[in-house]
């Protein structure tokens, strides 16, 4: 009697192969994860969402305080909670000054020395010492032709451009401030309120020349200077003793 295949191997065969089609063999040990590992994950995702709002000042684009929650409120960060605030006026401009000089550091370089032939230094520049007004003027509305600075000259291409329109009066005084300061520079600083009343009375569209500068070379805007050199705002009375 010869062999024969079993009657039912063809049709096991044929039922396996239509199972593998429909989904790939798990390799061993392997499992799908399961659903509740999903929700859980899930819900982990929204606990820290939750917690993340309130530790970024609530989701506010100008405020990040990791330290919000804390007890009392505080930053225990050196200088964090507002302990600049307990810096002197002078003080603070300088330091948010340094910070602020960055878009001028480009040009002028790190250390204020400018380059040769282009971008004149900053370093004991009459321009930099010299009239505030003229200086406020000049980093308001821009620079344009040649300029001669300790003596040496200078012609920017395409001049020096207007920061008027990107910084606000404070944060130009506190570069100005900043420069007038820095590198062995020492002159007073140069306020908001300076900055302001430069920007009010002068609406210009275009870039200045050295000459049309001229009128206010040694000109100073009026205002009172709080500190720094040449301070003019009453010293603070001192503490009485005990």
């Amino acid at each position: 009697m010869s062999a024969s295949a079993h009657p039912d191997s063809t049709d096991l065969d044929r039922l396996h192969s239509a199972v593998k089609r429909e989904k790939a063999d798990l390799a061993p040990e392997s499992q799908p994860a399961p659903l509740w590992a999903m929700f859980l994950l899930m819900f982990v995702a929204i606990i820290a969402g939750g917690q993340l709002g309130p530790m970024t000042g609530g989701w506010s684009f100008d405020v990040s305080n990791p330290f919000a929650v804390i007890s009392g409120g505080g930053d225990p960060r050196p200088g964090g909670g507002g302990a600049g605030d307990a810096l002197d006026p002078f003080a603070l401009a300088m330091k948010k000054g340094a910070s602020g000089y960055a878009v001028c550091g480009g040009c002028h370089q790190g250390n204020g020395g400018g380059l040769p032939g282009q971008f004149p230094p900053l370093v004991k520049s009459e321009y930099v010492l010299g009239g505030t007004e003229r200086l406020i003027r000049i980093v308001q509305h821009g620079l344009t032709g040649p300029v001669t600075v300790n003596g040496q000259g200078f012609n920017t291409p395409g001049g020096m451009q207007p920061f008027g329109g990107t910084m606000s009066s404070q944060d130009l005084a506190n570069v100005l401030t900043f420069v007038r300061n820095s590198w062995g520079n020492e002159a007073t600083m140069i306020t908001k309120e300076m900055v302001q009343k430069v920007r009010d009375e002068e609406k210009r569209a275009s870039q200045w020349t050295i000459t049309e500068l001229e009128p206010f070379a040694e000109k100073n805007v009026p205002g009172e200077i709080p500190a720094g050199p040449g301070a003019s705002a009453a010293a603070a009375a001192a503490p009485a003793a005990k």
